[in-house]
């Protein structure tokens, strides 16, 4: 109902103020909305609830009383009796680059695809030589520690040598 509404020419001519565009819209939508949705068998309160809208709004949609409740209410009643064929076209959104420039943006998203592997295998290859690394240091400070205790065993043989000479002299 709204899009056969909104092909009209009369409601194609209210809509091209854009200061009066979102209020016809919104106004069109409510009442198809509320046509609809009375069709269906819901109360005015459960449509006016739904829709965010007074229950008076609604009912003066529903008794066309408004511009937009009687637009609607012809085109539903047009649609009912097979009068009106909806033809909504289909319209190709068009690229916003040519056909050169997305292959350009391709190629380059394909390289660097290509560099973020590259990178991720060097990470991979820095984390493996950086365990390795991390492995020797503890093997030299086993060694250095090693040696601290060696070195101070000899200084402790020394000291007592110097002092079994000394007590000799």
């Amino acid at each position: 109902m709204i899009i056969g509404t909104l092909y009209r020419l009369e409601v194609l001519e209210l809509i091209k103020d854009p200061v009066e565009r979102s209020t016809w819209i919104d106004s069109l939508a409510v009442a198809a909305g509320s046509l609809a949705r009375a069709k269906a068998g819901m109360l005015v309160t459960q449509i006016a609830d739904e829709l965010g809208r007074t229950e008076a709004t609604i009912r003066s949609h529903l008794s066309g009383k408004t511009k937009a409740g009687k637009l609607v209410a012809e085109t539903y009643e047009k649609l009912r009796k097979g009068e009106l064929k909806l033809v909504v076209p289909l319209i190709r959104v068009p690229l916003t680059g040519s056909e050169e420039e997305i292959k350009i943006l391709r190629e380059e998203a394909s390289r660097l695809r290509e560099r973020v592997k590259n990178l991720e295998e060097e990470v991979e290859r820095l984390k493996a030589k950086s365990t390795q690394l991390t492995e020797a240091l503890k093997e030299r400070e086993a060694l250095i520690e090693k040696m601290r205790a060696e070195l101070t065993e000899a200084q402790a043989k020394l000291t007592q040598l110097a002092k079994e000479r000394g007590v000799s002299n």
